[in-house]
């Protein structure tokens, strides 16, 4: 479990660094003077925050149960991130793609025992892909949970657009081994109870609409009917499950052709930070309370130029995966973290180059450290090792502030690594409140 947990998260974020950085249709080479320059295409990209709301299956007193999901979306030619799902493109022919792929799938337990169970898993796999024509996909999928539990999926979906409307109708069918229907259907784990296998039948469709520039609204639905098995499980009083989402977000503006001449280049940051048991808030008045341990990470960020404009003023927005190490110490071992964001930086000129930025995205620890375990014991929660990531930077320009021109390229920064979970809002997240903050400065090059 362990290694599964673990080794895909990992791997599908090293070959997202890997994806982004080298693919030759992200940017192309020009020669000038004798000297090659990367010339950065737009990308196609999103951002996004959406509420579900499901219907609940399950004998109990609640009929509904709703969620805070926070979505960020790319499309690159071997590596993607489509809301709730990331993969990578390991085999591509004609008609035919083999893709890795970890999806999140909701466990809609009532709001209420969601930390105790944190049911929602991050399902991972392998995706065979047929393209019937320009819009039809048949999708095949083999996937495991993280105890090894297995589930295959057929699909048939279509992506279409017709004006400022953007649809994405599916049709699934689920096999759930046994013992996969026994634990989320029947609860076997506090139940008992066995099941036997079963086929799943969920119909509905996604859909976008385009207000205006890069403003977007979101919304879908989704009807599944439980297989006989799962219905007739005493953990079980509806066959029928329906789930809605509802939400806005931030894409590329479908009015505007893709531009090939971006002005903000790929970086590499790297970082140093200390923890603190301060909140955002206290941090940003300086009223930092310092660790008593003195727990410290190191990490090194990747960005990747998605576009540099919003609404029409200048931001230069990135995809920025992140690979963080916390340090041991005498209240903690040392453990990885993974993070993979969108980044916006606001550029200001006066009285030197500096920038202000902002991340939002999700961070994947593999141990909990102790200054985010100690606030959830103190609180009573049960840790989620997923949780969603906020980076806020300033930084200034080396270059221009020493009037140095080799140093164009480098900003000196502070930031705060920061780890939440939305206030009990968000059930990916474990329905907790809280989570940790690190004050880091930092050296960013762009090349």
């Amino acid at each position: 479990m362990y290694l599964f947990k673990h080794s895909l998260f990992s791997l599908l974020l090293a070959c997202s660094f890997s994806a982004v950085s080298s693919n030759g249709t992200e940017g192309e080479e020009i020669e000038i003077s004798n000297e090659p320059i990367l010339i950065q295409k737009e990308q196609n990209w999103g951002i996004a925050a959406v509420v579900r709301s499901s219907t609940i299956p399950y004998s109990a007193a609640d009929s509904l149960v709703s969620s805070f999901i926070p979505m960020m979306f790319y499309e690159g030619e071997r590596f993607y991130i489509k809301g709730l799902e990331g993969g990578v493109t390991l085999r591509d022919y004609s008609d035919w793609q083999m893709n890795a792929i970890l999806r999140l799938r909701f466990f809609d337990l009532p709001q209420s025992i969601q930390n105790q169970v944190k049911g929602d898993v991050g399902d991972g796999g392998i995706q065979l892909r047929r393209h019937l024509d320009d819009t039809w996909d048949l999708d095949t999928e083999f996937m495991l949970d993280p105890s090894y539990r297995w589930h295959a999926n057929t699909r048939i979906s279509s992506e279409m657009e017709s004006g400022d409307w953007w649809f994405n109708p599916s049709l699934e069918l689920r096999w759930k081994s046994a013992e996969f229907n026994s634990y989320y259907y029947a609860l076997s784990e506090f139940s008992n109870e066995e099941i036997g296998a079963g086929v799943d039948v969920k119909l509905g469709a996604m859909t976008r609409y385009h207000v205006a520039s890069n403003l977007y609204l979101l919304g879908g639905a989704y009807v599944t009917r439980l297989d006989g098995n799962a219905f007739a499980s005493e953990s079980i009083d509806n066959q029928w499950q329906g789930e809605f989402y509802v939400g806005f977000g931030l894409f590329k503006n479908k009015d505007k052709l893709y531009r090939t001449d971006l002005s903000n280049k790929p970086y590499v940051r790297v970082a140093h930070g200390w923890a603190t048991p301060s909140n955002i808030g206290d941090i940003i008045s300086g009223n930092t309370e310092k660790d008593e341990f003195n727990n410290q990470l190191s990490s090194v960020f990747y960005g990747h130029p998605l576009t540099d404009e919003l609404f029409g003023v200048p931001v230069d927005i990135y995809l920025t995966p992140g690979l963080v190490w916390h340090w041991s110490s005498e209240v903690q071992a040392s453990s990885p973290e993974y993070v993979m964001a969108i980044k916006a930086y606001a550029n200001i000129s006066w009285p030197t180059k500096w920038r202000f930025g902002v991340a939002e995205g999700l961070s994947y620890i593999n141990n909990i450290t102790y200054i985010e375990q100690t606030e959830m014991d103190e609180k009573g929660y049960r840790p989620s090792e997923l949780l969603n990531y906020l980076d806020f930077s300033v930084d200034v320009n080396l270059g221009d502030l020493f009037n140095y021109k080799e140093w164009n390229g480098v900003w000196l920064g502070y930031s705060i690594h920061h780890r939440s979970a939305i206030f009990e809002k968000a059930s990916q997240y474990g329905r907790i409140k809280g989570g940790s903050n690190y004050n880091t400065v930092y050296l960013q090059f762009d090349f």
